[in-house]
């Protein structure tokens, strides 16, 4: 069996091709043969060595992975041959794994895939349930018309919360370093793109919310862009963070919420592995993607296509931050 492994942590040419030997299901085990595996920023940080939750060397990084059940142990009674599922390590006791032609995995971590939800598509799930769980923890608005600021509007986790925030009524606001990434944003749905490269940011949210701000930030680059969000906000908004792409602000993010004091403003700093220990919530949420998708009330991103042995350059595109959209690989 083909996979990628990396046995010593650092950049791209540290993701290796190897043969394995094939894996096996042991009882209550199935074994999925991979159609499409999706790459993220949690597989870079694998490669790199730095993941909180980082599996133990040498490792497989890939946390999403859809194929076909193609074997079956014994005691299994939930599945059958030929069945489509997805496979998402945040079902499994151990992140990673899915850069590889098959994984073994307990039968109750796959999700049954519709046939409406094209594999390729499939990978993209998982981003949709983050989606899905941030629109959770950042709560409704009471708001008639509320606004939301998403940064880095052309990736696949954004691409997915401006789907989510107009499925429930919020007008969208998006942040693009260029322009061509400001257009990859409006064809995933966005009301209006801000291309930080050319905009001021303050000045078009005032404009685009008459002067008010938003009622919601949701903000996965941290940095400057954080405190940029703090002051994009309406009276009693709320700034979510996700990630810290860029690092950690320079400026004390709590003198800041005092300066602007008079708006009661709120930070809240999100991980999806609060749910780890909520496997009943976690699954629901998924469960709540795949209908969406398979009904095609939210839709998958665009995708580029690699194959397996190609991973590095999928890699390199992440690290230098040149991706739009959702990156697939086939086996």
């Amino acid at each position: 069996m083909k996979a990628i492994q990396v046995q010593v942590p650092g950049g791209p040419e540290r993701l290796l091709l190897v043969d394995l030997p094939e894996p096996l299901p042991g009882p209550g085990q199935v074994r999925v043969k991979a159609h499409a595996i999706g790459v993220g920023r949690p597989d870079v940080l694998i490669r790199q060595g730095t993941y909180k939750w980082m599996p133990p060397l040498p490792a497989i990084p890939g946390a999403e992975l859809a194929g076909v059940v193609d074997a079956i142990g014994e005691g299994v009674t939930q599945w059958h041959m030929g069945e489509r599922v997805l496979v998402s390590a945040r079902e499994l006791a151990q992140r990673g794994g899915c850069y590889a032609e098959a994984i073994v995995v307990p039968q109750d971590a796959p999700y049954r895939l519709p046939d409406t939800v094209a594999f390729e598509d499939a990978v993209s799930l998982p981003n949709l349930q983050l989606a899905l769980a941030l629109m959770r923890v950042a709560g409704p608005s009471h708001r008639p018309q509320p606004h939301v600021l998403i940064t880095g509007a052309s990736g696949g986790v954004a691409g997915m919360l401006c789907q989510v925030a107009k499925h429930r009524g919020f007008a969208t606001i998006g942040t693009s370093r260029t322009p061509d990434k400001s257009q990859t944003a409006l064809s995933q749905g966005f009301d209006h793109v801000v291309c930080t490269a050319q905009d001021d940011l303050k000045a078009r949210i005032q404009a685009i919310t008459q002067g008010r701000g938003v009622d919601l930030v949701f903000d996965h680059l941290g940095g400057q862009s954080l405190i940029d969000g703090l002051h994009s906000l309406a009276p009693l908004g709320t700034v979510v963070s996700y990630n810290i792409v860029q690092g950690m602000p320079t400026q004390d993010v709590f003198q800041v919420l005092r300066n602007l004091l008079g708006k009661s403003l709120a930070v809240r700093c999100f991980s999806m592995h609060t749910f780890d220990e909520d496997p009943q919530a976690r699954r629901a949420l998924m469960h709540e993607a795949i209908e969406l998708m398979a009904k095609s009330q939210v839709k998958a991103p665009e995708h580029r296509m690699f194959k397996l042995s190609e991973v590095r350059q999928t890699h390199e595109l992440l690290d230098q931050g040149m991706v739009s959209g959702k990156l697939v690989m086939q086996p």
